[in-house]
C-alpha cells in the first residue's frame, strides 16, 4: 500500500493554472507587490503544496487500512505518539500533534502502519480535531469490527496561538470511545495509564 506521500490531490493539479492564478489576486489584495522577486514563484510553490497537504482527498481512508490479518489476539493493541499536520477549516491554519490509537482486536488486525496512514488520510484535509478523533474511531470500527476502540488526538492550533486570543502552547485534547472502551472503565484507564509511560 502506497503511503501518503505517493498520493497528490488531482483536484488541485487538474486547477493548478486557477489556484496560481488566485494565490496572485490574494497576494495583491493584501497589499504584497505580485512582480517582487520573492514572490513571483509563490503561487506556483503554494499549489505544490495544497498538492501535498490536502493529499487525503485523494485516497477513502477506509482503503489505507489496507488488507487485515486474522489473528487471535484478543489484547489491547496500541498505536501512540502518530504525528500529524492539518489545516482547520475556519481559518485555513494549520494544526497538529500527535494521536494515540488503541483497539481490541476480535480475530482481525491491521498492519500497524496502516493505522498511521489512517490519521494521515484523515488529516490532510481540511479538518477539525473533533472530527478527526471520531472518524478514525469510525473507521477503526467499521473496518476491523473489533471488540473496542479508543482513540486520543492532542492538537495545537495556529489559528489561536498566532491570532486571536494568541495563546501559544495551549493543547486542545479529544477523544473517541467505542465498544468495550464506552462499558469498561477499567480499560480506559489502562489505554491511558499506557500512553503515559
Amino acid at each position: 500500500m502506497a503511503g501518503m506521500k505517493d498520493y497528490v490531490n488531482t483536484h488541485v493539479s487538474d486547477n493548478r493554472e486557477k489556484i496560481e492564478y488566485h494565490i496572485q489576486q490574494i497576494l495583491g489584495l493584501i497589499g504584497e507587490d505580485v512582480d517582487r522577486e520573492g514572490l513571483l514563484e509563490t503561487p506556483a510553490r503554494v499549489t505544490r503544496m495544497y498538492e501535498e497537504i490536502f493529499a487525503g482527498y485523494a485516497v477513502d481512508p477506509r482503503d489505507v487500512l489496507g488488507v487485515t490479518f486474522d489473528e487471535r489476539h484478543e489484547e489491547l493493541v496500541i498505536v501512540r505518539d502518530i504525528v500529524y499536520y492539518s489545516q482547520c477549516e475556519h481559518h485555513m491554519a494549520p494544526f497538529f500533534g500527535k494521536a494515540h490509537i488503541g483497539y481490541i482486536p476480535s480475530g482481525k488486525i491491521a498492519g500497524l502502519s496502516k493505522l498511521a496512514r489512517l490519521v494521515e488520510a484523515i488529516t490532510r484535509r481540511l479538518q477539525v480535531q473533533e472530527r478527526i478523533t471520531s472518524q478514525i474511531a469510525d473507521i477503526m470500527e467499521e473496518v476491523l469490527q473489533p471488540h473496542g476502540v479508543m482513540v486520543v488526538v492532542e492538537g495545537e492550533h495556529l489559528c489561536m496561538c498566532a491570532r486571536g486570543v494568541k495563546k501559544p502552547g495551549s493543547k486542545t485534547v479529544t477523544s473517541a470511545v467505542r465498544g468495550d472502551f464506552r462499558t469498561s472503565p477499567a480499560l480506559r484507564s489502562e489505554f491511558l495509564s499506557l500512553l503515559k509511560q
